[in-house]
């Protein structure tokens, strides 16, 4: 009777134990439901957002407004205040009615050469010699000159009053000013020198210009082109000197006395 007894004690409190665990379970899953329909405040875009839109222009431009929806619908890393991007950039796009998250956003750093080239920017890579490219001296942030000597004859500036003469000339002039560098050549080795072909033009260099800029710069580095360099701008207080063009004339005359012009230019020629 006793061992009955002593069993019968055992079973009705092991169910008592599974009673209250059930109790708890439930009691436990009925707050982790009531957590996630609490309803918390999140940006969600206004209107489709581009990348590359600067965090600092989303309330500004209108870009956000603010709504609640469930905790258990909130997206990772979901946007609590626009000041925490207000440094950053939209990677990619965000699309109207889409939570907003900070996980979208990069830093200028990150975005890289993209981050750099805005309204009619261009990238341009412009391949060379290690002479032109200036390669071992041009860094990255640089700003430089295309300077060119071209062949030409005056029947590329249509009629003339003097005639339309095929006799070819050559002139030198600087044909672009104050290129960003966005990505400088690397500095060259002995084994870049052995490795970089019959043109020597292995070495390239990416160069931030308006897409006006870019057909010149285009004409002047084709391979078939003119001879051209580049020359490196101060880095602080840059100034111009006056558009100007050098000819054999303009170099040979200059600062010569008429009487040593006279030696250059025979009397009736």
């Amino acid at each position: 009777m006793t061992y009955r007894l002593r069993n019968l004690g055992l079973a009705i409190a092991l169910a008592a134990v599974a009673v209250l665990l059930v109790f708890y379970y439930v009691s436990q899953e009925r707050g982790r439901l009531q957590e996630g329909e609490e309803l918390v405040p999140v940006w969600v875009a206004a209107k489709d957002i581009p990348a590359g839109t600067s965090g600092s222009e989303l309330e500004a431009g209108g870009y956000l407004t603010a709504t609640e929806i469930e905790r258990g619908q909130v997206a990772p890393g979901a946007l609590l205040d626009p000041a925490d991007v207000a440094a950053k950039i939209v990677a990619n796009p965000i699309y109207k009615g889409e939570q907003v998250s900070q996980l979208r956003f990069r830093s200028e750093a990150e975005r890289g050469i993209r981050a750099q080239l805005t309204g009619n920017l261009r990238a341009f890579q412009v391949p060379g010699t290690e002479h032109q490219l200036l390669a071992g001296t041009l860094q990255e942030g640089d700003r430089v000159d295309v300077v060119a000597t071209i062949n030409y004859k005056f029947v590329n500036f249509g009629p003339v009053p003097q005639g339309t003469s095929n006799e070819e000339l050559t002139a030198s002039r600087v044909v672009l000013r104050d290129l960003l560098v966005l990505r400088a050549p690397e500095k060259v080795t002995t084994t870049s020198k052995i490795s970089d072909g019959a043109n020597g033009k292995d070495l390239s260099v990416l160069l931030a210009v308006t897409d006006a800029q870019g057909q010149k710069l285009a004409f002047v580095t084709r391979d078939d082109g003119p001879e051209w360099t580049l020359q490196l701008r101060p880095p602080l207080d840059a100034s111009d000197s006056p558009e100007s063009v050098e000819t054999v004339g303009t170099i040979l005359s200059d600062g010569l006395k008429a009487q040593q012009l006279s030696l250059l230019v025979p009397e009736g020629s």
